[in-house]
């Protein structure tokens, strides 16, 4: 079993350019893959999750060349041009990839089935399953979970759909249907989700509307190949966001980061917590707005974290949970039940952690209330067990620039499924991370 020794660390420095945006990475493969022509993807995400959904699309007929690990040269089929696999299509760690397969595969003359990793055979699909079936699509799961079973040939039809829980994964499924269903597909949701399934098809020339989370899909005769630019990765910049935030030493930088409104939860709860956060060298890379990120010195403060930029935020609430620890005060997380369901229970195991290290916390039904310390030895150290969650495992790591001893992080081998390179790139920022393997 893969693990870290974490070392506490003094500061953080300097700056750091993270890899490529896992959501927008599988987005540009299947969409590519779809589309008429040859669409090239710069930048894209070269880790276990995304190389899980090249290997699918591989098997479903699509010809994915790689002249470089960033470069990715995609020579689509056209919409109705996918081809039966030979196989299961393996997701590996990623429900996004499954649940957004599961929606572009209900459209297909041919039967399909998806697997996973361990984790992912765990992890619930009949949030995405029960509106595609709505569409027409036949689908069948294993008491909710993996295996995802779509057979072939369903006659879909536009839907009107308001989700009950906010969810891009699930949106993005309902979209990717939409676009082999007769008539218009609509969805609604409770709070804005992150945008990119909606921003990548128009860029592809697919007509619809998004306007305040309503979501309107015309479904096209074709989609049509295009150059796609994808931006470092905001979920995995924000372990080094909120790092500089615990301990910078005068500025830190993170570079290339996308900065798109619905991803950017994370930097509005930090500025609401005292957070001095710049963003600077606005530009775009396609759709994507891309700007580099500063952080300078600044005491953090507890505040109870406004529901509505819960969405915005779900996947960088790990690492928030370390900030909090280090902020003077109460931080309370509600709305957050959606936490549940990641590749662990993160409220659960988060908890865990940080009790393990000595931070009063409490368990809330749907977040967590964490009692903040923002002495410089806020964690005593200790054995982590991140039950094979990368976003645990990284958080825990950046918890050693607040930390009095050393930290291990066991069974971190999963880190690779979205942030390829973290060791390295955590060393050039001043942390002190030795990955090693343990009984």
């Amino acid at each position: 079993m893969l693990s870290y020794l974490v070392h506490p660390a003094p500061h953080v420095h300097g700056a750091v350019t993270v890899p490529g945006d896992k959501s927008i990475s599988h987005r540009a493969l299947m969409l590519g893959g779809i589309a008429a022509g040859t669409t090239t993807i710069h930048g894209f995400l070269d880790s276990e999750d995304c190389l899980a959904t090249m290997a699918a699309m591989r098997a479903l007929g699509v010809q994915i060349d790689r002249p470089a690990p960033q470069d990715v040269i995609v020579k689509g089929v056209g919409l109705h041009g996918l081809q039966a696999a030979n196989r299961t299509l393996d997701m590996g760690n990623s429900g996004t990839a499954m649940r957004l397969m599961t929606g572009l595969l209900s459209g297909q003359s041919f039967d399909s089935e998806l697997i996973g990793d361990a984790s992912l055979m765990k992890r619930p699909m009949e949030r995405a399953a029960a509106p595609l079936r709505l569409m027409g699509a036949q689908i069948e799961t294993s008491n909710g979970r993996p295996p995802v079973k779509i057979k072939g040939g369903a006659h879909l039809v536009g839907i009107h759909y308001d989700l009950p829980v906010a969810s891009a994964q699930v949106k993005s499924a309902v979209l990717l249907a939409g676009l082999y269903a007769r008539g218009a597909t609509t969805v609604v949701e409770p709070a804005v989700t992150r945008d990119h399934t909606e921003r990548m098809l128009m860029g592809f020339g697919c007509s619809m509307e998004s306007v305040r989370g309503k979501i309107h899909l015309i479904p096209p005769s074709e989609l049509q190949a295009c150059e796609i630019t994808v931006p470092a990765d905001f979920s995995s910049s924000a372990f080094f966001i909120i790092a500089a935030c615990l301990a910078v030493n005068r500025v830190f930088t993170v570079k290339g980061v996308g900065v798109n409104p619905t991803r950017c939860g994370l930097l509005d709860i930090l500025a609401l917590m005292g957070a001095d956060i710049t963003l600077t060298n606005h530009r775009a890379a396609g759709a994507e707005p891309v700007a580099d990120i500063e952080i300078r010195r600044a005491e953090l403060k507890g505040i109870h974290v406004p529901e509505s930029l819960v969405p915005l935020a779900i996947d960088e609430f790990p690492a928030l949970f370390i900030a909090a620890a280090c902020a003077r005060g109460e931080t309370v997380i509600t709305g957050a039940e959606e936490l549940r369901v990641k590749e662990s229970d993160r409220i659960a195991v988060m908890a865990e952690g940080l009790k393990a290290m000595g931070v009063e916390c409490e368990v809330l039904p749907d977040g967590m209330r964490i009692q903040g310390n923002p002495d410089r030895g806020v964690f005593s150290g200790g054995r982590i067990d991140s039950h094979g969650d990368h976003r645990i495992a990284m958080s825990f790591a950046i918890a050693s620039l607040r930390s009095r001893a050393p930290i291990e992080i066991d069974d971190v081998a999963n880190v690779a499924t979205s942030f390829p390179g973290f060791v390295e790139i955590a060393g050039q920022a001043g942390l002190e991370v030795v990955q090693c393997s343990s009984p």
